[in-house]
């Protein structure tokens, strides 16, 4: 282990990697560090303490996240409401983000224990979301800050919905805000 290679920039992908696979539940620094190839005095050497370490290892995290959703989805902006939620869903649904709903579902019980860091880094994971989402709003959009909340709020409570086995309760309710139309998914 060469301690010189080492810094913030080079620790968090490998540290991204290791909780986007075995999530946060848990997490001490030892099996942190281990996944890094280093030393958890290194970790703290490096992030100041643990808290630090969790908020710039979400963000991170975050970062991809974002990067992610806009490679895929592209800077076009959506026609309609209902279009930008269902670009925004499909993603959502697709096997390779399927790591990044996961951990931000642990994020979300973190906050709802209020474990340091999380609510800290919840935010601004969820300000950057934002920031994306309006930019991704109509251009003809007559509140596109109200809107892109409301969206949000729509899209969370979907992809919760999704997850706890109520597809078609996601579909329906997205189908009486007129923000979809047809079959629910599978």
């Amino acid at each position: 282990m060469q301690t010189n290679t080492l810094s913030r920039e080079t620790l968090l992908p490998l540290l991204a990697a290791h909780v986007l696979q075995h999530g946060l539940g848990g997490a001490s620094l030892r099996p942190l560090a281990k996944a890094a190839g280093t030393s958890d005095r290194m970790l703290i050497y490096h992030f100041g303490n643990k808290q630090t370490l969790v908020s710039d290892l979400l963000q991170y995290i975050a970062d991809i996240y974002s990067a992610a959703l806009e490679l895929a989805i592209g800077e076009t902006r959506a026609q309609t409401r209902e279009e930008c939620v269902t670009r925004i869903l499909e993603q959502a649904r697709q096997p390779t983000m399927q790591a990044f709903l996961v951990l931000w579902w642990e994020i979300v019980a973190g906050c709802a224990r209020d474990l340091p860091g999380y609510k800290d880094a919840a935010d601004k994971m969820m300000a950057k979301q934002l920031m994306w989402l309006e930019k991704l709003m109509p251009e003809d959009d007559p509140d596109p800050a109200g809107g892109t909340r409301y969206l949000m709020t729509i899209i969370e409570g979907a992809l919760m919905l999704n997850v706890v086995g109520h597809s078609r309760t996601a579909q329906e309710g997205l189908m009486a805000g007129d923000l979809a139309s047809g079959p629910s998914p599978s």
